[in-house]
């Protein structure tokens, strides 16, 4: 993965060798979570050409009671292995790199799609869904952090460059580390510290799941944008530990806000959050939200809003996308 994480040298790359596609949940795995043709033939049209450094894909459940939606991708079971490796050689043929999000929903989850119970930090009402989980007992957050040890060997297994430990968007990694519902009594709740004691676990059990030269990434819902959440500031204090356990680039997006906040427009919109993050680390940042133009990504480059630009809706509309925008700054440079 030389492209992306050769030491902080990523204001000489290229914009294609800067250019991340970030995970977007496509509903095209089977039933069972395996790799289908459809989700083959999806990330074949995307990466063509090889104008993405670097494409992640969307956000895999870890096991069973953590999945999100019907047709998730799933990193639950060995036997999704083999369809793993498929994906990873379909997009390495194409030119680019790519790395796998993990993910478990906690209390995003749904028992109608997981024939399981609700789970999360706390019994207290999911501000993005209005359900109410049942509180995670010690020992079942110790199986969650084993599930996301095994399902990064899966990853790794498979032969992707990477893997990305999902904590934005209101799943399972960003309950914890936000007031609105981890309202714990115990090691896992109160101070920051113990609010991030789950993904520093995570993060140690990822890297003893794939060895210290293996990518290690991690998206961090960077703040919740709503009252009484997660701030920008406890997301800079806990940057700095993430980057102390072992990860290597932070992919900057919303808490529980989601990927998409009303009244929050433009060329990304989440460079506010992205350059903060960027201050208080030294690895690279990922600013997603809302970029169409390659100028503007140019632009957020350059005034150091992030080290790495996500675009995902212009791809996901256009799969040419990138190649136009290569293409054009090649030519305004000549």
């Amino acid at each position: 993965m030389a492209l992306l994480l050769e030491p902080l040298e990523t204001a000489s790359l290229s914009l294609a060798n800067r250019l991340v596609m970030p995970p977007m949940a496509t509903a095209k795995a089977k039933p069972d979570g395996k790799v289908s043709q459809a989700l083959l033939d999806y990330y074949d049209d995307k990466s063509r050409g090889g104008y993405i450094g670097l494409i992640i894909i969307e956000h895999s459940f870890i096991s069973p009671e953590g999945k999100a939606h019907h047709n998730q991708l799933s990193v639950a079971e060995d036997s999704v292995t083999e369809g793993l490796k498929k994906l990873a050689i379909v997009i390495h043929h194409n030119g680019s790199k790519a790395v796998m999000e993990i993910s478990h929903a906690g209390c995003q989850a749904e028992e109608e799609v997981t024939s399981a119970a609700v789970v999360g930090p706390s019994a207290v009402v999911n501000p993005r869904r209005g359900n109410i989980p049942r509180e995670l007992t010690v020992a079942e957050i110790a199986k969650i952090v084993q599930a996301f040890h095994d399902a990064a060997v899966r990853v790794k297994k498979a032969g992707f460059d990477g893997v990305e430990i999902h904590a934005a968007h209101g799943y399972l990694l960003n309950q914890f580390l936000s007031h609105l519902t981890n309202k714990r009594e115990d090691e896992y709740g109160g101070s920051l510290s113990n609010r991030i004691r789950i993904h520093l676990e995570v993060i140690k059990a990822v890297r003893a799941a794939v060895g210290e030269a293996y990518p290690v990434l991690m998206r961090l819902g960077a703040s919740d944008l709503t009252e009484g959440g997660m701030t920008i500031a406890d997301s800079q204090m806990a940057a700095r530990e993430f980057e102390k356990a072992g990860v290597e680039i932070l992919d900057i997006s919303g808490g529980f806000c989601g990927y998409i906040v009303p009244g929050l427009s433009g060329q990304g919109f989440f460079a506010p959050l992205s350059e903060a993050i960027k201050k208080a680390v030294s690895v690279p940042v990922i600013l997603t939200g809302g970029i169409t133009e390659a100028q503007a990504a140019e632009k957020l480059l350059a005034e150091g809003k992030a080290d790495l630009i996500g675009v995902g809706r212009a791809i996901l509309h256009d799969s040419k996308w990138a190649q136009k925008a290569v293409e054009s700054l090649s030519e305004q440079e000549a």
